[in-house]
């Protein structure tokens, strides 16, 4: 973890989904220390289905109402969506100035995104391009656009004053320097990840790769389950 425990922690993501399946320990573990999460979910994840009687808009308001179930099995209170198209993300200026409004408005001290370097994942998993995007947009509002009152400064008007963060997880990190031990919230995470049914046509299979993917062995050998992150501290 962190040397001290962040104090508001703001999660940019791409999609409803994304929190719990990227860092739902991790989350888990900070809203029991009274850590405050917000997420900012980027897209409104219309795309995310291949049942032919499905249509964007009943996604859509399906997908915010399983995010919201998710978030509340880990004790997370705010959700703010961003309603940009799924699967068409950009990290336009437009978009960074949105983020940028965000992190002003609610001061984090601490961001989750994805790691936009991550083009795929060993050799059967290529990325989602709008998790490249959240995570490059994440980074560019963070630094330097959301510290600089010459960046954005419509946003001065609103009240909205230059804000500072230091530390950065980028999760499903190309080259991880941090491991969160999060085998006392796996089950939680697992649950919250079940609240996105839509995204779950093998239920099952689906979680037990979860947990495959997080099982671990720590320094004493004991069998554990992680979570990886690039963590970054900028000045």
């Amino acid at each position: 973890m962190t040397d001290t425990e962040p104090k508001r922690v703001m999660v940019i993501v791409a999609h409803p989904d994304d929190p719990e399946f990227f860092t739902g320990g991790t989350i888990a573990l900070w809203v029991r220390a009274g850590v405050e999460i917000v997420y900012l979910i980027l897209t409104n994840g219309n795309k995310g289905s291949d049942d032919p009687e499905m249509t964007p808009e009943q996604l859509t308001k399906l997908r915010q109402e399983e995010q919201r179930t998710a978030a509340g099995m880990l004790g997370v209170k705010k959700i703010i969506f961003l309603d940009e198209p799924d699967g068409e993300l950009q990290a336009t200026l437009q978009l960074r100035q949105q983020v940028v409004r965000q992190i002003r408005l609610h001061r984090p001290d601490t961001v989750i995104c994805p790691d936009p370097s991550a083009y795929f994942f060993g050799d059967r998993y290529v990325n989602h391009p709008d998790h490249r995007a959240a995570g490059q947009v994440a980074l560019e509002a963070i630094f330097p656009a959301a510290r600089n009152p010459m960046y954005h400064p419509e946003l001065l008007d609103e009240g909205l004053m230059p804000h500072v963060i230091h530390e950065i997880y980028l999760a499903g990190a190309m080259q991880p320097n941090r491991w969160v031990d999060i085998t006392d919230v796996m089950d939680v995470k697992v649950q919250a990840i079940r609240s996105h049914a839509s995204q779950l046509p093998d239920p099952e299979g689906s979680l037990e790769r979860v947990r495959q993917r997080a099982e671990a062995v720590d320094e004493y050998g004991r069998s554990v389950y992680r979570e990886a992150f690039r963590y970054l501290k900028i000045r």
